[in-house]
């Protein structure tokens, strides 16, 4: 290998990458759980399928667009790099292969579209998902990457490198970016069937917290890896990842038992989720004690966000505006109030001496990138939408998209039913009154509810013709169960 290759940092990065390719399925799951039991599969499927486009669109051109050299003004790469062309093995970014960063760099290009997926849950048809992200990819997320992620001495990406917009890990170029895209989308493909009218909850909390640890170990690569070496910023990335998390999920939880007189589990794994957000632009820039500040206010502020949705009335499914938009925004915009210039980066914010430069830069920033985003998504949205059409029918999704997108269930819910037929004639029969002065303790229960003191007399056995009501409410129960589903 050549001069300054080191083992060590190449070592650290590769598992970095792993970790963050990890995140995509912790996110599947967390989604997965968030929705109604219906459309599992296909909230599943939504984050697994960029995986697969995502990562042969970077081999082809992605990473020459995202980092290869700059082509103009620092707004876009060259395609010097196309189909990986001219890496070779003694090829170094820094202390590591150009092969390892280029690895770490793909696994951010995959989960930032799977986040999108969350804010049009239940109603997106899987082909025309499949095709926006690779439009979306292209025109949104390889040039907001070269802004903001690719250095060359001042003439790298034009919000990074040359303009001093610090984003150590992706609040604007992955967060902010999604968060507002998922805006975009959910505008144009409107609200879902019953929104604000039919109950909406969570499916499977335990798959939601799941999810959330998954997300969070996984987060451990995404913030400290991009340190690209194992040294103190990258510990201190790590540290500061932590400590956030931690303090966002009691933010929020507190918010939670304030306005809605519970903490809940759903509440705990989506404050830790809007700290990881919020850390992510800012962690190698703050101290632990700025990253507490920061995972406090995001906790709390991300928990009053995503109610935002129900008063200005756009239906973002599992709430990828209220954290990730805002809670990317959040973390980016307080580095220019807490950043210490001690860490891995010299600039220093307004609470360290700094003026308000530096908050103003994080501010043009956010609002770049979010404008830029909006449009683009808006634009690439309605275009699949006319081409092959971008929301399922109406009955699809009212009776699930699962089976009519991919032919499957993540339950098999017809042996309850049959269940439920089978039982409830015979717990009928055990609950039936013995004869005109007799009954069970549990008829004479049910008569007791139903709103009359008086004793009445056992009823007569029905017409041969007439519908056994037992075997009627059995139907009944089995339907229910699989429509609730």
């Amino acid at each position: 290998m050549p001069d300054g290759f080191s083992a060590g940092d190449t070592a650290f990065v590769l598992i970095s990458a792993a970790l963050v390719m990890l995140m995509t399925p912790g996110l599947a799951f967390f989604y997965g759980g968030m929705v109604r039991a219906k459309s599992t599969l296909n909230m599943l499927a939504m984050s697994f399928l960029s995986l697969g486009i995502v990562t042969v669109l970077w081999v082809l051109y992605g990473y020459s667009l995202s980092f290869g050299p700059d082509s103009f003004g620092g707004l876009i790469g060259n395609l010097d790099f196309l189909g990986m062309r001219g890496i070779g093995l003694n090829e170094l970014a820094g202390t590591i292969p150009v092969t390892a960063f280029a690895i770490f760099q793909l696994m951010f290009a995959i989960i930032t579209p799977a986040l999108i997926s969350g804010a049009i849950a239940d109603r997106a048809k899987f082909a025309a998902w499949g095709l926006f992200i690779a439009l979306w990819v292209t025109v949104v997320y390889f040039p907001v990457a070269h802004w903001v992620f690719f250095f060359d001495g001042g003439h790298g990406g034009w919000l990074g490198d040359r303009n001093g917009v610090i984003d150590f890990a992706g609040g604007t170029a992955v967060h902010i970016n999604a968060g507002v895209a998922g805006l975009a989308l959910c505008l144009v493909l409107g609200k879902r069937v019953g929104f604000k009218k039919d109950p909406m909850r969570p499916h499977s909390l335990p798959l939601v917290m799941l999810g959330s640890g998954l997300l969070w170990f996984g987060w451990f690569g995404f913030n400290a890896g991009s340190a690209l070496a194992a040294n103190g910023v990258a510990a201190m990335a790590m540290v500061n990842t932590q400590v956030a998390t931690g303090a966002a999920l009691v933010g929020w939880l507190v918010f939670e038992k304030f306005k809605h007189g519970a903490f809940t589990t759903l509440g705990a794994a989506s404050g830790a989720v809007a700290g990881l957000v919020a850390i992510t632009p800012a962690c190698g820039s703050v101290s632990p004690l700025g990253a507490v500040a920061i995972g406090l206010v995001a906790g709390a502020v991300c928990a009053a966000a995503v109610s935002l949705k129900y008063r200005w009335g756009f239906d973002d499914s599992l709430d990828v505006v209220g954290v990730h938009a805002v809670g990317g925004a959040i973390g980016s915009l307080l580095v220019g109030l807490f950043a210490t210039g001690g860490v891995g980066q010299t600039a220093k914010g307004l609470f360290y001496g700094g003026g308000l430069g530096q908050l103003g830069k994080q501010a043009m920033g956010v609002a770049v990138v979010a404008a830029y985003s909006f449009v683009l998504s808006w634009l690439l949205a309605k275009a699949v939408d006319r081409l092959v059409g971008f929301r399922v029918a109406e009955e699809v999704e009212v009776a699930g998209i699962d089976q009519a997108e991919h032919a499957e269930s993540a339950y098999d819910f017809s042996a309850v039913g049959a269940g439920l037929a089978r039982a409830l004639p015979g717990l009928a029969a055990a609950a039936a009154p013995a004869g005109p002065t007799g009954g069970s303790s549990l008829g004479s229960t049910a008569g007791s509810t139903s709103g009359s003191s008086a004793a009445k007399p056992a009823p007569t056995a029905a017409p041969k013709s007439a519908e056994n009501p037992t075997e009627k409410a059995a139907g009944k129960a089995a339907e229910k169960t699989e429509v609730d589903a």
